[in-house]
Order: C-alpha cells, then sequence, then structure tokens
C-alpha cells in the first residue's frame, strides 16, 4: 500500500466533517448527514429565482427530485405586450396542472401548496421596462398575477441605474413613484440587479420590505452583481431578505469554485443581516445548467449580452449546486458548519414564505 500524502485540501475536509460531527453530537444527533436530510424532508424549501421555458414531465420530475416547495420565476419584461403574453402563458399551465402548480397571489399559498404536494409559483419580472412610463400598468400586471418586480436589470432604465451602468445615479423620480404604487398594490420590490445608489434609495424609499432575491456577499467574493454589507444590513433592516444565488461565476472567481464557496456567502449574510433574512436563490433552470445547455447556448451569448465586468465563465456552475438535489447539498453543508435545525429550515424556505406573505399580503 502506497503512503497516503495528507495535503490542505485532505485537512480542510477533515476538519469540516469534525466540525459538522461536532455540531450533531452538540444538538443530539445521529450523523450530521441523517440529520440534514431529516430537517430538509420536513421544511419548506424555496428557490427566490428558478426558471424553466418549458414545463415538460422531465421538469416536473427534477422538482419532485429536488425537494423544492416553491419558487419565484422570471416573464418576459421587454414590453408590455409581451409580459401580459407571457402572464396568459402562465396562466395556461395553473389551468392545464393544477395539480401540480399553484399560482401564488398571497403568502397563504405558499404553504398550502405544499401541504397539498403542488409547486407554489411566484410570478415576477427581473426588469420594470415593461411598465413604459404609465404607473396604471402596474395594476394590469398585479391583477393578472405578478407579484414580484426587479426595478431594474444591468443597465439604467426609466427607474434608475442596473449594477453595471457607468453611472450611479440612483433612483428617478418615476422610480420613486413606481415604489410607492408597488408598495401599494403590494408587490416585491426586487433590487437584486439594481445598481448601489439605486438600491440604497429603494431600501430607504420603500413603505414595505424590498428584497434582494438572488445575488451575493461584495465582501466574498467583489463581483458587480454583489451587494455591500451596508447594503445588505440596510436590507435586513427594514425587514427584507437576501437570497444567496447559486450561479458559479457569481459565487468565486475560478471553475474550481465549490459548494464551500457558496456556504462562505450564506455564513457572511447571516453573519451581517441576521439568519431570519438570509434564503436561497438558483437563477438558472431546476434540471442544472450542464444539462439543459451548451457552451455556444450559453457562456457565447453572454459575452456580447453582458460588459466584462460580469467575469461570465464556461462553465458556470458549482457541481454541488447544479443538480436538482442542490438544496438537500445545501442542508448537508450548513449542518457541517454547526447551524442549528431551526436556522437551517429558515434560509431553506421558512424566511422567503414569511417574507412573500409579509408583503403582498398573508
Amino acid at each position: 500500500m502506497g503512503i497516503h500524502r495528507f495535503g490542505r485540501r485532505d485537512f480542510l475536509a477533515s476538519a469540516a466533517l469534525a466540525a459538522g460531527a461536532l455540531a450533531g453530537a452538540r444538538l443530539g444527533w445521529a450523523s450530521p448527514q441523517d440529520d440534514a436530510d431529516a430537517v430538509f424532508d420536513r421544511s419548506l424549501v424555496f428557490d427566490a429565482l428558478s426558471s424553466d421555458e418549458e414545463w415538460t414531465d422531465e421538469v416536473f420530475a427534477a422538482f419532485r427530485r429536488s425537494g423544492v416547495s416553491a419558487i419565484q420565476t422570471s416573464l418576459d419584461n421587454r414590453t408590455l405586450a409581451a409580459a401580459l403574453a407571457d402572464l396568459a402563458r402562465w396562466q395556461a399551465r395553473f389551468d392545464r396542472y393544477p395539480d401540480r402548480l399553484v399560482k401564488v397571489v398571497r403568502g397563504g399559498d405558499i404553504a398550502g401548496a405544499r401541504r397539498q404536494g403542488r409547486l407554489a409559483v411566484v410570478l415576477g419580472f427581473q426588469n420594470a421596462t415593461m411598465i413604459g412610463t404609465d404607473l396604471g400598468n402596474l395594476n394590469e400586471l398585479q391583477a393578472l398575477g405578478a407579484r414580484c418586480i426587479q426595478l431594474t436589470y444591468n443597465a439604467r432604465n426609466l427607474l434608475g441605474d442596473g449594477c453595471t451602468e457607468r453611472t450611479n445615479a440612483g433612483l428617478s423620480d418615476f422610480g420613486v413613484a413606481v415604489v410607492r404604487r408597488m408598495n401599494e398594490l403590494g408587490m416585491v420590490v426586487d433590487l437584486s440587479h439594481c445598481g448601489e445608489q439605486t438600491t440604497r434609495d429603494a431600501i430607504e424609499l420603500s413603505a414595505r420590505p424590498p428584497a434582494f432575491t438572488h445575488t451575493m456577499c461584495k465582501a466574498v467574493y467583489d463581483h458587480v452583481r454583489a451587494k455591500s454589507d451596508e447594503l445588505l444590513r440596510g436590507l435586513a433592516d427594514k425587514g427584507g431578505v437576501v437570497g444567496i444565488v447559486m450561479l458559479g461565476y457569481f459565487v468565486g472567481p475560478t471553475a474550481e469554485t465549490s459548494l464551500d464557496d457558496y456556504l462562505n456567502h450564506i455564513d457572511h449574510a447571516v453573519k451581517v443581516a441576521g439568519v431570519d433574512h438570509v434564503g436561497l436563490a438558483t437563477d438558472f433552470s431546476i434540471r442544472g445548467i450542464e444539462a439543459t445547455a451548451t457552451r455556444e447556448t450559453w457562456y457565447v451569448p453572454r459575452l456580447s449580452t453582458f460588459k466584462p465586468s460580469y467575469r461570465v465563465r464556461w462553465p458556470p456552475w458549482v457541481e454541488a449546486l447544479d443538480p436538482p438535489e442542490r438544496y438537500r447539498n445545501v442542508a448537508r453543508g450548513l449542518v457541517r458548519r454547526g447551524y442549528r435545525a431551526s436556522e437551517i429550515e429558515k434560509i431553506l424556505g421558512a424566511n422567503w414564505a414569511r417574507y412573500f406573505g409579509d408583503v403582498i399580503g398573508a
């Protein structure tokens, strides 16, 4: 038998397992993995940004494997006509699959869908461009089921600056009016892609708690899409929740970015914002990117869509976070890091379920 060379990676892995075992022993668990699975199986799991274009049996099967109870998804925001057409397509899905899908119009629909074994879907938009210049369009979108709108994407729109815009001008007067109207309608003000000053303005001016549905911590990985400690703390102080996104080039700088790198973002968000204000988000298909995309369909188009500051790379996924079982892997990782069962339940989905109930109505 050859000599095993015990390197730094082996040491870190052993240390993580030992820490998890100690945490499990402290809380009276048989083993960290056993407890993580038990906690996961009884938890409401909420993915604050998941998107699939085609809802096939394969997609539904992946959701069953994943253990997810609820998602927020992203609709077409190019124009009002496109947004209304996509809302109509989603209504057709709800009508076609009443035993599988539930449209979330109030917070209670989330827990109700889980009890019934159905997937709760919050309809949202990752840009406010479809509003145009007419606040009245918000009324129509809300009436048809939209419950979340991101104020800007990466670039500037009529509401304010996005995170890759050259300037940092913050909310426009129209943007302020949109926030106020969304507050009145009970719609989530999402600031995930917004520029720093736009984010700061919206946190200050929103009467209801805003959200970062899918972002990460700038202190852990200094990416243009990440949020500073100041903004994380400000969001939490307002009652909002931050979803830590699982897309690889948002989590860390190289293709070797790992589950532990992702958990570092969760640890930091919990430290800064508090465990009651942290949740999960993916930003890709429940089936995973590796199973649904190629370099030509994913990476190449993004080279012309996003600025170099976005640091897009191929492959874009984190191995442990790509398959449908990604959320269970996160739960196991949190146990290894010493999180209590109640804290894991909050991060997996209870925080998002509470938040959406607070903002859109119970």
